[in-house]
């Protein structure tokens, strides 16, 4: 089964923007995507979601207005442009992708993950 594959990762001062990418799978089955990460202690956590069949998206209150998820459907790719980063927004970003219904935030909702990609923000 293919996985997702995230890029764009890096290292930036705060205030700074980084756009991720993720080379999806082409699959009819798949109903949702999504932007997860991870920080060292910690849950992972929703980020953001795209529901291809609608074009609908959803965003966690700490990046709301910050970041923004979009497809384009052409080349099969998931972004997460994120702008005004913030120390605490470093991570391990992971892009996910799910073929079930479920709530959007929870990692059980998907059943495909990328290897995830590095962010590091700077004071």
């Amino acid at each position: 089964q293919e996985r997702p594959v995230e890029s764009g990762g890096g290292s930036v001062q705060a205030g700074q923007s980084l756009k991720l990418s993720c080379a999806i799978p082409v699959s009819k089955n798949i109903i949702s995507m999504a932007w997860f990460r991870q920080s060292p202690g910690k849950e992972r956590e929703g980020v953001a979601t795209l529901f291809p069949g609608s074009g609908n998206t959803v965003y966690a209150d700490s990046v709301k207005g910050r970041f923004t998820i979009s497809r384009d459907n052409a080349d099969n790719t998931l972004y997460l442009e994120m702008h005004s980063l913030k120390p605490e927004d470093t991570a391990v970003y992971y892009c996910a992708t799910g073929i079930m219904y479920g709530t959007w935030y929870r990692k059980e909702s998907y059943n495909s993950w990328g290897q995830g990609t590095q962010v590091t923000v700077s004071s």
